[in-house]
């Protein structure tokens, strides 16, 4: 899913992304030595009009400059494991749209896919191989690429949360030790886990930050449970899996406001948590970045933290 110009553009990622309430987007370069720099970064609210405000946003950040990326909504794409098809290289592609095509809910005609590797210990013979499988409607797609279009905006890429989550997880990896990380947006909860930038495991969770800002103390007591629950499964399920992977500690993502879940998780689980600054982990040029707008960028600057390499 990479669309490239020959045209020069300025090193590193600008991710954009359209959402129902406003534009965000975040640029990254990431020098030979040092942490990444977040040159420009930025919310602007919608207006009325469709396309307009894509339009001054490419104006005003100059994004025909930049290798431009966006990301999916989780509505918009599934993500699906797999396993690995006993397949020649070149014919992968074609044998995991066969193996998912009864698990979308749309005609895999329709589809447009990528596929993510998740690498098995070479030192484990039999270990089963999985693959995860991104698939998104061509409509959809299309849609998404006509409208950077309209805005001139030199869009190359088309990514997903799961993966810029991954890249800000990577920042905080121990040597030789897995990580995981646990985020909340309105559209609900994100877990992963990775290991030495690869992602070995997603699940989204349905308890969204408005659920959990709204609610009174008994019910938010309720989401936390829910949430320790469907971590430990999860780290259970990775545990059995990954046998050779030793996890360091789960990253709590920005919030803008405390509402007393890592205290809740500490208790509950048995590894290290912390709740991340990602001013620590990147130089932000410009004003000084609080917990609230790291919050709102977080995708976009995993995202824009993408190192290109070969695809499936």
């Amino acid at each position: 899913m990479a669309w490239f110009s020959k045209k020069k553009m300025q090193p590193g990622w600008m991710a954009i992304s359209t959402d129902t309430d406003a534009i965000r987007l975040a640029h990254v370069e990431r020098p030979a030595m040092g942490k990444p720099k977040v040159g420009r970064w930025g919310v602007a609210k919608l207006g009325d009009k469709d396309g307009v405000d894509l339009e001054k946003a490419a104006e005003e950040y100059e994004l025909a400059r930049y290798h431009c990326s966006t990301l999916l909504h989780p509505a918009e794409y599934q993500l699906l494991m797999v396993d690995a098809p006993n397949v020649p290289r070149e014919e992968l592609k074609a044998a995991i749209r066969w193996r998912v095509k009864d698990l979308l809910d749309y005609h895999i005609d329709d589809a447009t896919m990528d596929v993510l590797d998740v690498p098995i210990d070479q030192d484990a013979p039999g270990t089963s191989h999985y693959m995860y499988a991104v698939a998104a409607k061509n409509e959809m797609v299309q849609r998404q690429i006509a409208q950077f279009e309209r805005a001139s905006i030199p869009l190359q890429v088309i990514d997903i949360p799961e993966t810029a989550q991954r890249n800000i997880a990577e920042l905080y990896e121990s040597a030789n030790r897995g990580i995981g990380m646990l985020t909340f947006d309105h559209t609900g909860g994100l877990f992963t886990l990775s290991f030495q930038g690869e992602l070995y495991l997603a699940r989204r969770l349905d308890v969204s930050w408005g659920q959990l800002v709204a609610a009174r103390e008994d019910q938010r007591q309720i989401y936390f449970e829910r949430i320790g629950v469907e971590l430990q499964r999860s780290l259970d399920h990775f545990e059995r899996q990954y046998r050779n992977i030793v996890l360091s500690e789960l990253l709590l993502g920005p919030m803008p406001e405390n509402i007393g879940l890592l205290p809740y998780l500490t208790s509950q689980l048995y590894l290290p948590l912390r709740q991340i600054n990602l001013a620590e982990a990147l130089e932000f040029s410009g004003p000084e970045i609080g917990a609230d707008k790291q919050w709102e960028l977080l995708h976009v600057i995993g995202a824009a933290l993408r190192i290109e390499v070969k695809s499936l």
